[in-house]
């Protein structure tokens, strides 16, 4: 079984004396600013100027600078805009700031396993990834835990990368839930393959297919939408407690046969191949130029399915029942 590290194999030393700063006051970087410094570690945050982000950055208690003078002052840059700005505001931002025994940090490998981004050898190159949104990891560092992580390095140059890398996560609260040793190689491309055949793509269009399939033999898109997109959540809690075996133990003995028994008549041998196209894909960096290339002409097929989508009929029925469930909200 592969080595876990918890608080006891990290030290905060390893990061005293040094600054932090945070590139991109978003998902990731609004909770792991917070928790560092809640850490008691030096942190600075960078966002653009007069944006949501640098807003609630100056709301949480931060000053928030450019990106280019957030990274002359500091030692460690951790980079956690959208993976599609990073090389850019890189090269034109961060990389004159960096110093020899600097060291860059993410919480995704795409840019650095893609080659889009091509640090200096003078500097220690990692990633400390948290297996969750940014909002849980500030949610559960409040609450005196944390959620799993991912550490690699890529670049070792001053021979303590990975204390910094266990140090850093300690910080951000993930070694009280344990942190797992990886690569950039095997982060990236099994991330980009869970969220495009499973998590986001799969997921996705498998609701939407339940919800059409009822919808057009008459059901009525309300009781559609509660069976098949508002009772999953139901379903993935059992599962994140308790593994797929302990949902079938919690769900009733028909539920459990109809899954024994139809669910491999939905994701079939056809489907898993499909899966193994879409990984080759991802492994061979055909994905990767695909979204480069989508990115440098402006993004239009990706703007046009996002249209197309936001304007199925399962949206406008969410919308309607979720006005009525005002425990949403509380939430």
């Amino acid at each position: 079984m592969a080595k876990m590290y918890y608080d006891q194999d990290a030290d905060l030393k390893a990061l005293k004396g040094k600054r932090i700063a945070i590139i991109g006051y978003g998902i990731q970087g609004h909770a792991q600013a917070q928790n560092l410094r809640d850490s008691g570690l030096d942190v600075v945050v960078s966002d653009v100027n007069g944006s949501p982000n640098w807003k609630r950055a100056k709301k949480d208690g931060f000053t928030p600078m450019p990106a280019a003078e957030a990274a002359q002052c500091a030692e460690i840059v951790q980079i956690l805009t959208q993976d599609d700005l990073q090389a850019r505001i890189y090269e034109s931002e961060i990389k004159s700031g960096l110093n020899k025994n600097d060291a860059l940090l993410f919480s995704h490998g795409f840019n650095i396993h893609f080659g889009q981004i091509l640090p200096p050898l003078e500097v220690d190159v990692l990633m400390v990834a948290p297996k969750g949104p940014g909002s849980l990891l500030r949610k559960t560092y409040l609450d005196g835990g944390g959620i799993p992580c991912l550490l690699a390095i890529h670049q070792n140059y001053t021979g303590g990368a990975k204390e910094v890398g266990l140090a850093y996560a300690k910080g951000i609260g993930g070694t009280r839930a344990g942190v797992l040793e990886t690569t950039f190689a095997e982060e990236t491309e099994t991330d980009l393959f869970g969220e495009q055949a499973v998590l986001c793509g799969g997921v996705s269009e498998l609701i939407r297919a339940g919800f059409d399939t009822l919808v057009e033999a008459g059901y009525q898109p309300e009781v559609a939408y509660f069976e098949c997109l508002h009772e999953l959540k139901l379903i993935v809690d059992l599962i994140h407690k308790d593994g797929i075996a302990g949902m079938r133990r919690q769900v009733s003995t028909t539920a459990k046969y109809g899954d024994l028994t139809r669910g491999k008549r939905i994701i079939d041998d056809e489907t898993r191949a499909e899966m193994k196209k879409i990984l080759k894909e991802v492994q061979s960096g055909e994905f990767a130029r695909e979204w480069i290339s989508e990115n440098m002409a402006g993004k239009p097929v990706f703007n046009a399915l996002d249209r197309t989508d936001a304007g199925h009929k399962i949206e406008e029925t969410g919308r309607k029942l979720r006005t009525l469930m005002k425990w949403l909200k509380k939430e």
